[in-house]
């Protein structure tokens, strides 16, 4: 746990994408991983954009979330919640348009959601070489945002289902947009999808200015 959070104070500096991607996708999945369903989605805590306060909100959503959606979705359905700043992206496949309501009203109806995408495919359950290999794809794009020194990986959230790359995150227009561009580079992505809550390039340089603890406040 240690070497793997040495890693990511480090997160700027060049690495080799998709070997040590895929390292720390693996090394991190216990610390601050999501791996629901074989989706995995993943961001990196240390330099989060976010409070605090809204990453415990995030993590209970996405508990409420997988309890709740079972009991309102048809059989076969595979539902994957992945919460950010409070926008939670409902994704994976349901039998029916029914089922695909039920689970968004459910969501909607849990305590500190701002905004439910609903991203669910009215198509057959994924097989599980499906969402190893969406996994694996994940880990690469993550990989590829961590080299790129102009980026904070860490501002990043990326999700992605059946080749779709799904990509949550507090970004400028600049940093989103080339952070979509090195994703569509990634082998392995069929499509990406932004799903950003934008800041100015002034509210970075604050950001940037501001201790760890300050920007890491409670409220």
């Amino acid at each position: 746990m240690s070497e793997a959070r040495s890693l990511l104070t480090r997160m700027r500096r060049p690495l080799a994408a998709v070997a040590l991607g895929g390292m720390l996708a693996v090394s991190l999945q216990g610390c601050f991983a999501v791996f629901a369903g074989g989706a995995l989605a993943t961001t990196f805590a240390a330099t989060d954009r976010r409070t605090l306060g809204a990453q415990t909100e995030d993590k209970s959503i996405v508990v409420k979330g997988e309890n709740r959606i079972p009991g309102v979705v048809a059989a076969g359905s595979h539902v994957n919640v992945t919460a950010f700043n409070r926008r939670v992206l409902l994704s994976g496949e349901v039998p029916d348009e029914a089922s695909k309501a039920a689970a968004e009203r459910e969501v909607k109806g849990i305590e500190n959601v701002d905004t439910v995408y609903n991203e669910l495919e009215i198509a057959p359950s994924s097989s599980f070489s499906s969402r190893s290999s969406d996994a694996l794809t994940t880990s690469k794009v993550l990989a590829s945002l961590v080299d790129d020194k102009t980026l904070y990986s860490s501002a990043f959230k990326v999700t992605t289902e059946r080749g779709i790359v799904y990509m949550m995150g507090r970004v400028t227009q600049r940093e989103g947009q080339l952070g979509a561009k090195i994703a569509s580079g990634v082998s392995g992505v069929q499509k990406v999808v932004t799903l950003y809550e934008y800041i100015s390039e002034e509210e970075l340089k604050d950001y940037q200015r501001k201790p760890a603890s300050e920007n890491k406040s409670t409220s």
